[in-house]
Parts: structure tokens; C-alpha cells; sequence
């Protein structure tokens, strides 16, 4: 029995860039592995190849977009299920939640404290006269 046939038939691990998408994390494979390589998924506190074999009761870190999670694996699959079957999969710390709402949060704080600095019909058409003003004086 090679290596490989012996991964294949062992029932206690999974392929990380099969997890992650079975885990529904990435949209397809493709993404995942993409993610693995690039390196915005950490395996037990290290970078992993997407072949890597996932354990129950490991720590996964990945970023998805603006936030960084952090998942304890509570399940094992390398098929794609639904959305209740894949949040069974995994079980994310309190710490990355807390850190997660409260990034989210800042950038709701931020983004209403953002004053539109594009100019109305009214601003517009005053500075294009000033425009036509400055224009016409020559400076």
C-alpha cells in the first residue's frame, strides 16, 4: 500500500483545502488552495500545504476578506454539504469573535464618520463657473 492509498483510507483526517471548502470558507477548491498558498491560513499556529491532513481538535487561523478567524476543527468531510452541516464542521474561539465584532464595529464607526466629499448639483455647478472664471482671467 503506497503513501498515498494510506492517506486515502485514513478515516481520522481530510485534505485542509477540501475541509475549507467543504467547511463552506471558499467558494470553490481553487479558492482555497489559492488562500493556502498565499498564506491566510495558518494550520496549529504554522503555514500549510493544501494537502495537509486536518485533525479534530485543530486550530485553524484564516483571513476572509477585513477579518481573521480563528476555528477549532469539530468535524471532518471532503464533501460539500449544506450550510448546517458544514457550521457542525467547525466551532470558532470567543477570542476571534470578539476581535471579529469589534474590527467590524471600527469600520462601521469609520465609515459613518466619512463625510462624502463628493460636491452636489449645487457645489458642482459654482465651482465649474469658477472654473470658466479662472479660465477667462487667464490665471
Amino acid at each position: 500500500m503506497s503513501r498515498h492509498d494510506a492517506d486515502a483510507a485514513a478515516p481520522d483526517g481530510a485534505r485542509l483545502d477540501k475541509w475549507l471548502w467543504a467547511a463552506r470558507f471558499y467558494r470553490t477548491r481553487t479558492l482555497s488552495q489559492e488562500a493556502i498558498d498565499g498564506g491566510k491560513v495558518r494550520y496549529e499556529g504554522e503555514r500549510a500545504k493544501a494537502s495537509k491532513s486536518v485533525r479534530i481538535g485543530a486550530r485553524i487561523v484564516l483571513r476572509q476578506g477585513y477579518d481573521e478567524l480563528e476555528v477549532v476543527v469539530k468535524g471532518l468531510s471532503e464533501k460539500r454539504g449544506s450550510a448546517t452541516i458544514a457550521q457542525a464542521l467547525y466551532e470558532e474561539t470567543e477570542a476571534s469573535r470578539q476581535k471579529r465584532e469589534a474590527s467590524a464595529e471600527q469600520r462601521r464607526i469609520q465609515a459613518a464618520s466619512f463625510d462624502s466629499v463628493r460636491p452636489d448639483k449645487r457645489q458642482r455647478r459654482l465651482l465649474d463657473k469658477l472654473k470658466r472664471t479662472l479660465i477667462d482671467t487667464g490665471r
